[in-house]
């Protein structure tokens, strides 16, 4: 465990802040494009630049953004809480709270990632001050490592970047820039196939029972977790017109309104689940957001204190898109295809992009960026070699989310809502983390 612990530390100690990992990439493919292209430099500054304000991406990005806040909103709701305090009332030992935590954790994530990530920190912080209170023993560490779970399972799910842009109609021809690719690949074919479904089943039997048994077999004590303080109606000032925003009723209508059109779309869809893309997501979320709280104001409430965290998103996408830029029009994504196509076969190239993506992701920790820069090399790859697109962009989807178990950068929200350290919970989210390598590799080799 000491042995885990510094290396965890000496290797935070090479990586910069995200945005500064964008910009050193941005400064490698700049020159990497100069050099493998003809192009000027005055000419590839300006493709950049164009690259950055690409109002298709940028749209992309907003939908990402609202996938998190309205996730982590609806997380703050009374409803969830319930949910939260029902699992923690059956708990007597560390070793139930590190499964139920992780189970119920990997099974909200794959809803959606912000709900996952702000579930999770909120019911191991539950747990911690619940165990404070009964003065039991308990792993609290492990219980927000337990916690950061779904950070490790979240692609795989309906609110997986790349899975849901490669679901909307002309988006994978519009990021590899070729017309013989499909014009989209519905959830029936990733989130729902029988190689995900398989990959989510093994997740959700392996991962909780692998963390109780750490549990069961390291130092527990009686943790010292405050209750948090509660946000109450008297906290906000009421003028006469504000009373439409505490009205509940209103809430509870328009939210049943939004949902009922949801359901709607969902049943006149011709096409099989392919009515799922981010907009129809967020959407929903919109709908049960306005539902679950218990009025606008709560609701607005929560967003405000959910939007701090999507801050990365805001000002790291524009980067991302930059670089895709830089990488389409040098030629990059071309030869670095050619690679792929040259060291791989059907049987090997999932391989490699499951691994090569977890390698990306401690670099550009981003799902959404990760798919526009290697999205579009995976795919002209798989294409090339006449294999399945579905699985090549699964593969990319499990490396990507794999590694964000030692990479602290989504752990923020966690750190803070828990009040442990980034140093606190990595020794165990790397243990969960080869449990998950095994797990994808084992569903990669089978399919």
């Amino acid at each position: 465990m000491r042995f885990i612990k510094h290396y965890i530390n000496w290797f935070k100690k090479l990586l910069p802040s995200p945005f500064s990992i964008a910009v050193l990439i941005t400064i490698i493919v700049f020159f990497m494009g100069l050099i493998s292209s003809d192009k000027s430099m005055v000419e590839l500054i300006i493709d950049w630049q164009k690259g950055l304000w690409s109002s298709n991406l940028l749209a992309f990005a907003f939908q990402m953004m609202l996938m998190l806040v309205l996730g982590h909103a609806l997380a703050l709701t009374s409803f969830f809480d319930s949910i939260i305090n029902q699992i923690i009332l059956r708990l007597k030992t560390g070793t139930q709270a590190a499964f139920a935590v992780t189970l119920s954790t990997i099974i909200v994530a794959l809803f959606n990632w912000g709900l996952g990530l702000i579930f999770g920190a909120i019911i191991a912080r539950k747990v911690g001050e619940n165990f404070t209170k009964r003065k039991l023993k308990l792993n609290y560490p492990l219980i927000g490592a337990s916690g950061y779970v779904g950070l490790m399972v979240w692609h795989g799910g309906i609110s997986g970047s790349a899975l849901t842009k490669v679901a909307e109609a002309g988006h994978i021809r519009e990021i590899t820039q070729n017309p013989i690719m499909p014009e989209l690949i519905s959830f029936g074919e990733t989130v729902f196939s029988p190689m995900n479904f398989t990959a989510v089943i093994l997740l959700i039997i392996v991962i909780p029972t692998f963390s109780s048994i750490i549990s069961k077999y390291t130092t527990k004590e009686t943790p010292n977790v405050t209750k948090l303080e509660q946000t109450h109606k008297n906290q906000f000032e009421v003028s006469s017109a504000e009373y439409i925003d505490y009205s509940k009723w209103l809430s509870k209508i328009i939210g049943m309104i939004l949902m009922a059109i949801a359901i709607y779309i969902a049943i006149i869809s011709e096409s099989k689940l392919g009515f799922i893309n981010p907009n129809y997501i967020n959407f929903s979320l919109l709908g049960l957001n306005i539902l679950l709280h218990e009025n606008i104001r709560y609701f607005l409430s929560g967003v405000d204190k959910a939007i701090h965290g999507s801050s990365g998103i805001l000002i790291q996408f524009p980067l991302y898109f930059g670089i895709l830029a830089l990488m389409q029009t040098s030629g990059l994504i071309e030869n670095i295809s050619d690679f792929f196509i040259d060291i791989s076969t059907k049987k090997t190239l999932p391989i490699y992009t499951f691994f090569s993506a977890g390698l990306v992701n401690m670099f550009v920790p981003s799902g959404g960026g990760q798919w526009a820069l290697q999205g579009p090399i995976i795919l002209r790859a798989a294409l090339e070699l006449d294999m399945s697109l579905s699985k090549i962009i699964l593969a990319l989807a499990y490396g990507d989310q794999i590694t964000n178990m030692l990479q602290p950068f989504w752990a923020l929200p966690l750190l803070s809502i828990t009040g442990l350290k980034a140093r606190d919970i990595l020794p165990y989210t790397l243990m969960l983390m080869l449990a998950g390598i095994f797990i994808f590799m084992v569903v990669l080799m089978l399919f």
